[in-house]
């Protein structure tokens, strides 16, 4: 037998249906407490535990300026109306991830400074002095402004990590240059700890440095290997989770060589998207975790849902 319900039948069968009394709520009152904000979200690669920590998000007006100062503005305003998000607004996340590798408690770039971090570790329950090797992805200030307080280093018994180029090119500029003048004081005082890598360097056992450069002149990323599973740590490859995607080659204010940052993000997209492996970027929507996948001439990042959840 077969059954077939029209759009005026189905109507018709639920203006006959009895009404639900709303006088009792399904939950009872003051049965569910509030939901906590997540500062971090643990994934798990081989045998490391990656864990993404959420500094702080801010919004911004005039995303265009910032991330397609190369294309029109019909052309930026079509792009972003066909991704569901406002051409007149963007909200930024800073995310540093800490990685337990083997014995090591590895921590990827520090933040703004201003408190965040410290809330998202302790969330975790790991105290700055716990922290074996912090690694400097690129030496703008949301990366280093967590480094140093008002008595010093901040991760005390840490070493530190992070490209030669990058500390070469930065650590030379005379006093009045802002990020100059703040790398001069958060990261040089710090130059006898540290450990300078070129591309293919190690940071410790499974973590491999990356040349990306172009975003600054000795910008890294990291991979991540354990057990036959890898991870890809972007830094700020790509700071939008859809204009740098689906348009890699649109121009982005903070790129310092904007040829080489785009040649940089299609070589680097076109790798996670070919061998399928997962990402973590310092600026995508927070937890920060996802996949690529081709689009058209460009790219689209997938966010993780389950995936690296572990078992």
């Amino acid at each position: 037998m077969t059954y077939s319900l029209t759009r005026r039948a189905a109507l018709g069968a639920a203006a006959a249906l009895p009404l639900i009394s709303t006088a009792q709520p399904l939950i009872a009152k003051g049965s569910i407490a509030p939901a906590k904000l997540s500062l971090s979200h643990s994934y798990q690669v081989g045998d490391m535990t990656v864990t993404t920590l959420l500094d702080g998000s801010a919004l911004r007006d005039g995303p265009k300026e910032i991330f397609g100062q190369n294309v029109s503005t019909e052309e930026f305003s079509a792009v972003s109306a066909r991704n569901f998000i406002s051409a007149e607004m963007t909200q930024f996340y800073f995310t540093p991830t800490l990685v337990q590798a083997g014995q090591d408690l590895v921590l990827f770039d520090t933040g703004l400074g201003r408190g965040g971090l410290q809330a998202a570790l302790s969330q975790v329950g790991v105290t700055p002095d716990q922290i074996d090797i912090v690694v400097i992805t690129h030496m703008h200030p949301d990366h280093i402004g967590g480094l140093m307080n008002d008595q010093g280093p901040v991760f005390a018994n840490a070493r530190y990590v992070t490209g030669a180029t990058e500390f070469d090119f930065w650590s030379k500029f005379e006093p009045g240059h802002r990020v100059g003048d703040l790398v001069a004081k958060n990261v040089v005082p710090l130059a006898e700890k540290m450990q300078f890598l070129s591309d293919g360097d190690s940071v410790t056992s499974g973590i491999t440095a990356l040349a990306a450069v172009g975003h600054t002149p000795g910008h890294m990323v990291y991979m991540l290997e354990s057990n036959g599973q890898q991870l890809v740590l972007t830094a700020d490859l790509a700071n939008h989770y859809v204009w740098s995607f689906a348009h890699p080659d649109w121009e982005v204010r903070f790129d310092m060589d904007k040829a080489a940052a785009a040649k940089a993000r299609r070589h680097v997209l076109g790798m996670l998207a070919a061998d399928r492996l997962p990402m973590i970027g310092y600026h995508m929507p927070f937890p920060a975790a996802g996949y690529v996948e081709t689009r058209d001439d460009g790219f689209r990042f997938v966010p993780h849902s389950y995936q690296l959840n572990g078992r």
